[in-house]
């Protein structure tokens, strides 16, 4: 009685991710390139190399802060006591908010400092405000990498200072950058703050500038945060958004500062000059039409429960087809929310995802009457 119904829309074209074949080397010992909408991984050159992530750690600092924010355990006028072990990092050499023993410093302020002046000083400072002591800290911080799929990282601090138990890889850092870009947008555009004044306690304000060098460039970036070690080199996890179109990078192994600049820019522009970034569905918008048999309505429309985004490169002839699949007319009742087909993206031939379609409302049955004429029609005309 039922048939198999395909819809195909030839949309544009496409290459598979591991057909993604880059046509340019990144002069760094390890680097990764993500399209943040698609997830597509555009560039990787051994991703998964432990790495020291310097002052990247950094970024999960923040992330620990904007959760408790998020969740109504941490205010960001809340003040912490700086305390001797923060002190000190002000005094010795490193990157520093320049705090003083017994300040008060609001959270603001500190995260300002972190995301900002890149301050190891702040990082103390938050963390033992939060944790009670940098170790617990940094305790919370491997947990949540744990959480957010960050399968090859150990925290041991805060700041990022050279520890060997501090380590991740580049992969985990785009996943950790992933994150804090998706989960705390308005906090998020704090990275992006060429300067930070801190109007210090006893003392003149002190104003730093952002040690991200593509912020200075007409580029598009937007974050995120430099690193430097002895032992590492150079380091940056960087993000651009051009015309809603968002690339994360990540490098580490950079010989100099200028050529940390110089790859990551050239990394980005790759993505952004080699890829398209094709909108196939929206989440819990209208995609198309389902028959329906048996039902006070004909039709009923179908949606998918998340955004789907596919990258094409540029200048491929190969055709994306995608394909509604499903045994229909179906049968009401209907349920909202009742998987009614699938959605198959196929790439010569070859199947290269799959997503549910579920249905938008409820379809109620007809009554025993109605049912018994269109039964009748399709005996005689073969018309549902």
């Amino acid at each position: 009685m039922f048939k198999n119904f395909f819809f195909i829309f030839v949309v544009f074209y496409f290459c598979l991710s591991n057909s993604l074949k880059a046509n340019i080397d990144i002069n760094a010992r390890t680097a990764i390139l993500q399209d943040f909408l698609s997830g597509e991984i555009l560039y990787e050159k051994d991703a998964d190399r432990s790495i020291y992530p310097a002052s990247m750690t950094k970024i999960m600092t923040s992330i620990i802060a904007f959760d408790l924010i998020e969740s109504g355990d941490l205010k960001l006028d809340e003040k912490f006591l700086i305390s001797e072990k923060a002190w000190r990092l002000s005094t010795s050499g490193y990157s520093s908010m320049f705090v003083m023993v017994g300040d008060e410093v609001s959270v603001r302020d500190l995260l300002k400092g972190i995301i900002v002046a890149s301050g190891n000083d702040a990082c103390i400072a938050l963390a033992e405000g939060i944790a009670g002591t940098e170790e617990e800290f940094a305790i919370m911080m491997t947990s949540k990498a744990k959480e957010i799929g960050m399968e090859n990282t150990n925290f041991s601090n805060s700041s990022g200072i050279n520890d060997p138990d501090n380590y991740s890889t580049v992969r985990d850092i785009m996943i950790m950058s992933n994150y804090l870009i998706k989960n705390h947008p308005e906090y998020y555009a704090w990275f992006k703050e060429k300067d930070f004044t801190w109007d210090r306690t006893g003392g003149d304000p002190i104003t730093q500038g952002n040690r991200n060098p593509l912020l200075y460039k007409n580029m598009g970036a937007d974050g995120i945060k430099t690193g430097y070690l002895a032992v590492e080199k150079y380091s940056l996890a960087s993000s651009i958004d051009r015309n809603g179109r968002r690339l994360i990078a990540v490098g580490s192994g950079f010989e100099t500062k200028k050529s940390r600049s110089r790859q990551s820019s050239k990394l980005l522009t790759y993505g952004l000059t080699n890829f398209d970034l094709v909108k196939i569905s929206t989440k819990n918008d209208p995609f198309q039409n389902i028959e329906v048999w048996l039902g006070k309505e004909k039709f009923v429309k179908v949606y998918t429960n998340t955004d789907i985004y596919k990258i094409i490169k540029k200048g491929q002839k190969k055709k994306l087809k995608i394909r509604m699949v499903y045994d229909g007319p179906i049968e009401a009742p209907i349920k909202k929310d009742q998987i009614l087909a699938r959605l198959k993206i196929i790439y010569d031939e070859e199947l290269v995802g799959e997503y549910e379609l579920l249905s938008m409302k409820d379809i109620q049955r007809v009554n025993i009457f109605s049912r018994l004429i269109k039964s009748l029609n399709y005996l005689i005309w073969g018309d549902v």
